[in-house]
């Protein structure tokens, strides 16, 4: 009765705790022998294929499919544009191939806003634009991916043709937008087309030309080195071999090769970047295409170049832009006359 009491109650006492091990070695005890060692063996043999299977079959796999990753991104992944390209791709200095596709559909340039517009895939003689080519299947008697193309007018001018103008603009394939890194060729500055209001540089149309008959439609690889200002992805453009494989061997530096021709000047300013051969490569070459008179050296040595171009648009503008786009009346300008002189016409 005390324990219905509350000042007469007792906990319960607790129930006794199991010893697992124990329990289970008085089972094993009471198991006959003959099960015992059939039961050894088995579980000796199932460890055995477990461990065969992680070391045979399951960590080999893990790796391979790892690789094949690894290999499918790095190799095989198509770059579409510029913003596919990140910092680490850049920082590891990567080569690309590609082809330099005849037309793009739009302009990238962004220094004063321009709408976007129809261009060629080779703008200006200094900067392409590159249709990525990883991998293989891209050429037979693999091909099984293609290069979006421009039909029976891209191929009516020879690739190697040297013209004096720049071959007239065929209309962008629809499967080209957004679909091709714009790249600054590295270490050369060309002659400035028109645009943005400035009128083009002597020799801008034939530097321009001999640039789309050297590379566009042809297959290049392409040093990645940085990002300009402009969105731009600066490289070194390597030509392909004329006989060898292109796999095997390398070609020619693209921008060695304008300089040669007398086509571009050594770019000097900020960020310039050069490969192996160094600035010194640049400026010997340049020196030897304005000794022989080539390109744009051809009336003289004296020819402005695109950085001094630039600097004296540049300069003008902002004057222009201090004095509000107003400037002072001309040398030897008539004064417009007074509202009485127009009443009165007479005398001077």
């Amino acid at each position: 009765m005390s324990r219905f009491l509350p000042w007469g109650s007792s906990p319960d006492p607790k129930p006794p705790t199991r010893d697992l091990r124990r329990d289970f070695n008085d089972y094993v005890q009471r198991v006959p022998a003959p099960v015992l060692v059939a039961f050894g063996g088995a579980s000796a043999v199932l460890v055995t294929f477990v461990h065969k299977c992680v070391s045979v079959v399951i960590i080999p796999a893990f790796l391979q499919t790892y690789s094949l990753h690894v290999a499918a991104r790095r190799y095989f992944r198509r770059l579409r544009n510029s913003d596919y390209i990140s910092t680490d791709v850049i920082a590891r200095k990567r080569w690309i191939k590609g082809v330099v596709t005849s037309c793009v559909c739009v302009s990238p340039s962004r220094r004063c806003g321009a709408a976007l517009t129809h261009s060629p895939s080779v703008g200006d003689a200094d900067n392409f634009r590159l249709y990525h080519t990883p991998g293989f299947g891209w050429r037979w008697p693999l091909k099984f991916r293609r290069v979006p193309t421009l039909g029976k007018g891209a191929s009516s001018y020879p690739p190697r043709a040297r013209r004096s103008s720049p071959p007239p603009l065929i209309p962008p394939h629809p499967d080209l937008k957004d679909e091709t890194i714009h790249i600054r060729i590295a270490g050369v500055d060309a002659p400035e087309a028109a645009h943005f209001g400035r009128p083009a540089q002597p020799y801008s149309a034939e530097a321009l030309a001999w640039l789309r008959g050297a590379i566009e439609g042809r297959t290049l690889r392409c040093l990645l080195l940085r990002r300009d200002q402009y969105a731009r992805v600066v490289g070194l453009v390597e030509l392909p071999p004329r006989v060898l494989p292109a796999a095997l061997f390398s070609g020619k530096c693209l921008s060695l090769e304008m300089l040669r021709a007398g086509w571009a000047t050594t770019y000097e300013q900020a960020g310039a970047e050069y490969g192996k051969g160094g600035k010194d490569a640049f400026l010997r070459v340049e020196a030897e295409a304005r000794a022989a008179r080539r390109g744009m050296w051809a009336s003289g040595t004296k020819a402005e170049t695109p950085a001094e171009y630039k600097r004296r648009h540049a300069k003008a503008e902002a004057a222009d832009a201090k004095t509000g786009g107003k400037t002072g009346p001309a040398v030897g300008a008539a004064k417009p006359k007074s509202r009485l002189r127009r009443l009165w016409p007479f005398g001077k």
